[in-house]
């Protein structure tokens, strides 16, 4: 029967391969579908920058923070030195100055550490689409090293992402912003806006909701779900915009 069904050997036939696609979208291949979100090692991932525009502003911290099952396995941050002055108005939010960033390394000096450090797991962070931009747009820049890259560092790979779980599981309350999410949860920033700080409070949000009952429990059921979200949340603001 052409376009379904499977082989007596348990292969599925090639007219429904790309339907096999499509269910996996967003997963990364290195982590079993199936597996309980609990038991996925994740690398929460935050950036601080120059403003807002991926395309013209620059990376000039990073942080990559291990977590499993309520537990942080290891961080690592990064000072950047972003070639271009720091605006005012940046310093106004994340306390990073000129000089705290002179002599420091340019990105892409550490560019092989930071995809070391997001080899360790899936990647998260609180409004992931603002972080993967920015560390896509610097990665572009450099010369990467020859070999598979990692999950965070790949096209079509989504990421972790508590903010979309926090619009719906929070969504009676006006702000969805890291801090007061934390607030909410009792969860402790020790400094907000550093990259350290909010990768762990980001990976902690995430799981508070992940132990939610109605937060699906294995890897591709919550992306599958999230995705969801995340498309309706995104027309809900076309129309809101109109």
């Amino acid at each position: 029967m052409e376009g379904g069904g499977c082989f007596p050997t348990g292969r599925h036939y090639p007219g429904i391969a790309h339907l096999l696609r499509v269910s996996a979208a967003g997963l990364a291949e290195e982590y079993d579908a199936h597996a309980p979100m609990r038991d996925l090692p994740v690398v929460s991932i935050d950036t601080e920058t120059t403003g807002r525009d991926p395309s013209v502003d620059r990376v000039i911290e990073v942080a990559c923070v291990v977590w499993q099952d309520g537990r942080v396995l290891g961080r690592h941050s990064w000072l950047i030195d972003p070639e271009v002055p720091i605006p005012p108005e940046s310093t106004e939010v994340h306390g990073i100055r000129d000089e705290d960033v002179q002599g420091k390394p340019k990105f892409a000096d550490v560019a092989g550490e930071i995809l070391e450090a997001m080899r360790q797991g899936v990647p998260l962070a609180y409004n992931a689409e603002f972080d993967r931009a920015f560390l896509h747009a610097e990665l572009a820049r450099c010369a990467l090293p020859s070999g598979p890259l990692p999950p965070a560092a790949r096209e079509g790979i989504e990421w972790l992402d508590p903010l979309i779980w926090a619009r719906e599981l929070q969504k009676d309350e006006r702000s969805k912003s890291l801090g007061e999410v934390c607030e909410r949860l009792g969860i402790r920033i020790e400094q907000a806006h550093r990259a350290t700080d909010d990768a762990v409070a980001a990976a902690e949000v995430h799981g508070v909701f992940a132990k939610d009952p109605r937060v699906p429990q294995s890897y591709a059921a919550f992306i599958r779900e999230q995705l969801r979200l995340g498309r309706l949340f995104e027309d809900e603001r076309r129309l809101w915009r109109r």
